[in-house]
């Protein structure tokens, strides 16, 4: 009878702090300790062995943690996990089905090409309002395109803001990517280029040589320039840094700098060297990249079933 009523008045105490004057602070509480676990590093998609399980699950997260935010404006980290889980959701499913889709149909592909664009602005606004929390303003003066406000902006950001910065360029530029017809965000390339060269001169090794990987595709699509040499320099720094346990870099050379220069053979063996990586494998550094790299491998096999349309026979 004792612990009955003890308990009963302990749990009266706790209704009545969530629902008396106090359960306002209770629940806000609450809601910035689940953003701060939503926005941890999501080791759970980065290690998952299976991409469809990622496919489907990725959007019942990624709207939760929006929802999180509006009762916790201003959560830095959610505004990272949010430009990170929709850059990636775009480019491992939605990009990537598009660039399939263009074999059979350019109106599917190119409906799919602006789904992916719509998803990548959406997370290069998260990264750059999470930026702008640090540094007010840089939203504004990197969309300008006026140099010198853009390089001024630039110069607030420091070293733990780089994965801010990051996921706001890679997911602007993955967006130009989409948009060849599009001149307003052609012309965005350049703010893209300087931040991403702000965040490699401030922490180059970040996330395992990611910012080199970027460098790998950017070099080799650089109109009117030959950025061959400088792909390679970065694709080499990139897997120095990943101890070759990300294939991103790889497959970013092989398609971007070997199609270029049609070079057929070191294409099919650089893609077969990505898709002999046993990326399942129980080691931590092969875990922790197991979603992407099996996602390189479905990209590495697609391209090698292209070849004919891919190089000059």
């Amino acid at each position: 009878m004792t612990l009955a009523i003890s308990s009963s008045l302990r749990l009266g105490a706790l209704l009545g702090l969530l629902l008396g004057p106090a359960g306002c602070s209770i629940r806000t509480y609450a809601l910035r300790a689940t953003a701060d676990a939503l926005s941890g590093t999501g080791g759970g998609y980065a290690e998952e062995g299976d991409p469809q399980l990622a496919r489907e699950a990725a959007p019942f997260g990624l709207k939760t943690m929006e929802q999180i935010l509006q009762q916790v404006p201003g959560h830095i980290g959610l505004h990272l996990a949010l430009a990170r889980g929709f850059t990636q959701y775009a480019y491992a499913f939605v990009h990537q089905d598009a660039d399939r889709a263009e074999d059979r149909s350019l109106q599917a592909a190119q409906a799919g090409w602006l789904r992916a664009r719509r998803l990548y602005l959406r997370g290069r606004d998260h990264a750059l309002a999470g930026l702008g929390l640090r540094c007010p303003g840089i939203s504004e003066a990197l969309r300008s395109g006026d140099a010198t406000r853009r390089d001024a902006a630039l110069a607030c950001v420091t070293k733990k803001d780089v994965p801010l910065l990051y996921w706001a360029g890679a997911a602007w530029a993955l967006a130009v990517s989409t948009a060849r017809d599009q001149p307003d965000l052609l012309g965005d390339l350049p703010t893209v280029e300087a931040m991403m060269r702000r965040a490699l001169a401030l922490d180059e090794s970040y996330d395992e040589g990611a910012l080199h990987e970027f460098f790998v595709a950017y070099e080799a699509s650089r109109p009117g320039v030959d950025g061959s040499a400088a792909a390679r320099k970065h694709l080499e720094r990139a897997l120095q840094l990943s101890g070759g346990h990300r294939l991103g870099p790889l497959l970013s050379y092989a398609e971007g700098v070997l199609v270029q220069q049609q070079n057929k053979k070191e294409f099919v063996a650089l893609l077969q060297r990505v898709l002999a990586a046993d990326v399942l494998r129980d080691d931590p550094a092969w875990r922790r990249n197991r979603l992407a790299n099996l996602i390189h491998q479905d990209r590495a096999r697609w391209l090698l079933g292209r070849l004919e349309l891919l190089f000059a026979e």
